[in-house]
């Protein structure tokens, strides 16, 4: 047997968690080398487990899970992110591709799915499901959207697309300055940003766009 491709799994369900390492250990080329609940965990357990592959949720509570994917890179910069979700949206595609990403896979998707999609990664490859392939392009340039994305969310950076999902999930300022690792007033230039962008210009508004776009849970 050849080496074995690390994998950690991060989800914040243990139900689901636990179900996709089961049948990951099932696989003798792959080995389950950590799990995770959050993003803020995955940075920590990534940072001691040293995976190849961190198959993350997007949707969790606490910090934003690009971020947590920006911090896991930065420090381990062999280590690739697919992402896993429960939803195809627009703004998750984007960010998605922002932050370089090597894949996206659905829970709709079968195991199969997810396991090719690892093996592809692994490989050096990228891997996007059916739902999230319509939405884009993958050729020898990379992976962009595929054209003219109609979307608000379109015109914000992947920063303030963050920074709309911790203030819809109703965060002080303070706490997600320390939670994205910025300033106060970093957070505050971008929100004021955001805003004008939407045309919004109160937080009860903007949590409802966030939850409109399926940027946070209702």
């Amino acid at each position: 047997m050849g080496e074995q491709t690390r994998i950690m799994v991060v989800d914040d369900h243990a139900l689901v968690r636990e179900s996709i390492c089961e049948r990951l250990r099932r696989e003798p080329d792959l080995v389950v080398v950590g799990t995770a609940a959050s993003a803020e965990e995955a940075v920590e357990v990534a940072l001691a487990a040293s995976p190849d592959i961190v198959v993350m949720d997007i949707d969790m509570p606490g910090m934003v899970c690009f971020d947590g994917a920006r911090r896991i890179v930065a420090a381990r910069p062999n280590v690739r992110i697919l992402l896993l979700s429960a939803y195809v949206h627009d703004v998750y595609v984007e960010q998605a591709i922002q932050a370089k990403l090597a894949g996206y896979v659905t829970k709709r998707d079968t195991p199969e799915v997810l396991l090719q999609a690892i093996r592809e990664i692994a490989a050096g490859g990228w891997f996007f499901s059916d739902d999230v392939q319509a939405r884009i392009v993958v050729d020898d340039k990379g992976v962009r959207p595929a054209g003219g994305t109609t979307s608000r969310g379109a015109r914000l950076t992947l920063r303030e697309l963050e920074i709309l999902q911790y203030l819809a999930r109703g965060m002080s300022k303070k706490e997600i300055a320390a939670a994205a690792g910025i300033a106060v007033k970093t957070v505050d230039r971008h929100s004021t940003n955001l805003m004008k962008k939407l045309d919004i210009h109160d937080r009860v508004e903007l949590a409802r766009y966030a939850i409109r776009e399926g940027l946070v849970r209702a």
